[in-house]
């Protein structure tokens, strides 16, 4: 629905490589908090007001990839029914993608782009923290002001630095800022300015605060006025700034020993004189792990994923059976910090045999082995492990995504 006072749109800049995350996946579609950084993003703009349309821009060819980014919060189409989306391939550079978007809105919005009051707010995709307090403000303060960014005090002492690495300048830490986005601006002057900017091409601008106050004959002097960011609201840059989700998971199991039967542990088999009892191979760890994978991400339990009762999984090998509940894990966007395992046994003994079992584990989680730890404890002749007749494992395990 058209905003007829103020018309107000919004501009998502999500078209660069994101090469310095080190993940080797676009930052703004990674996981987070039930979604990804590009629908909580999203999302926090579009529950703080009504925008007109909102374009996101993206590498050219991503326009499926990231409209799946950015309803992986199922809530965003309810937000976003009154307002017309648009993915738009963007360009070389942040400057150049912001210049195709406005450009964009002055072609497909034309009575808007003539009304002298339409505004819109540019975002970095990539600041899924913004709040509803910072993006109100700055509104509200760009439709007095014509211009308006947020910004937050510098906590340390600022220096300006010459070509041989001195200190050029020493600055005065109460005249600085450092700028934020959403920065928001009469549609139709930052269009103008962007446009003159980019006849200018020995000129780089580091933001479009920059460019409008480059061009005071089209924004009648009226300057960017400041209003207060937060901290929070950081850019993601790298991958330790995004907040992780992390959930322990607790497993265990115990099977019977039985003569005649295959000892197996970790998926590996230990010459032994008796081996587990169990409607599949009877690898006790190895469905230990798998409890403790299956409690930590919260999708069910070993018993619910296969039946005891179904013939199917007679005497089925473990490995198997934990790498399908492990890519269902991995589906649900978890990694794996760690495990650490303790197998109680009297027989056989598993320190010559721990660091095969290790190996085998990771190899069959596809993780290196320096996340997996197994001890061993006997019961002290005590209770049926004890007396060799049963083996238990236990696991506990670290997720995060």
């Amino acid at each position: 629905m058209m905003n007829e006072s103020y018309p107000l749109f919004l501009i998502l800049l999500a078209a660069g490589s994101s090469s310095r995350m080190g993940t080797g996946k676009k930052k703004e579609y990674l996981k987070i908090e039930g979604g990804t950084v590009l629908s909580l993003c999203a999302s926090s703009f579009l529950k703080a007001t009504q925008f007109d349309a909102l374009l996101v821009l993206v590498p050219e060819g991503q326009e499926a990839e990231a409209e799946q980014a950015l309803f992986a919060d199922e809530e965003n189409r309810d937000l976003i029914k009154a307002t017309e989306l648009f993915f738009v391939s963007g360009g070389k550079s942040r400057q150049e993608s912001v210049f195709k978007a406005l450009e964009f809105l002055k072609n497909n919005f034309s009575k808007s782009f003539n009304s002298n009051k339409a505004l819109v707010l540019i975002h970095d995709a990539a600041r899924p923290f913004v709040t509803k307090k910072i993006i109100c403000e700055t509104i509200t303060v760009a439709k007095k002001n014509g211009a308006a960014v947020p910004a937050v005090s510098p906590v340390d002492t600022q220096k300006e630095i010459d070509s041989d690495k001195t200190i050029k300048r020493h600055l005065n830490r109460a005249c600085l800022c450092a700028v934020q986005t959403p920065q928001a601006f009469l549609l139709k002057e930052i269009t103008l300015c962007h446009e003159e900017a980019r006849k200018n091409e020995a000129r780089t601008f580091t933001d479009d605060s920059e460019i409008w106050d480059s061009y005071p004959t089209i924004t009648g002097g009226r300057k960017v006025c400041i209003t207060q960011g937060d901290p929070a609201n950081k850019k993601i840059t790298y991958s330790q700034d995004i907040k992780k989700m992390t959930h322990i998971g607790l497993g265990t199991d115990l099977h019977r020993l039985e003569a005649g039967r295959k000892f197996m542990l970790g998926g590996i088999e230990i010459p032994c004189a008796k081996g587990e009892v169990a409607h599949s191979d009877g690898d006790v760890l190895l469905h230990a792990i798998s409890d403790a994978l299956l409690g930590a991400s919260g999708l069910g339990d070993i018993g619910s994923y296969f039946p005891p009762e179904d013939s199917k999984w007679k005497d089925a090998d473990s490995k198997l059976l934990i790498k399908t509940i492990w890519e269902d894990v991995k589906k649900a966007g978890w990694d794996l910090c760690n495990l650490d395992c303790v197998v109680e046994t009297e027989v056989p003994k598993i320190l010559p045999w721990r660091q095969k079992i290790i190996d085998s584990i990771a190899q069959v989680l596809e993780v290196s082995s320096d996340k997996i730890f197994v001890k061993a404890k006997t019961n002290e002749k005590q209770d049926a492990v004890g007396k060799t007749d049963a083996i238990k494992a236990y696991c506990v395990c670290l997720l995060e995504r």
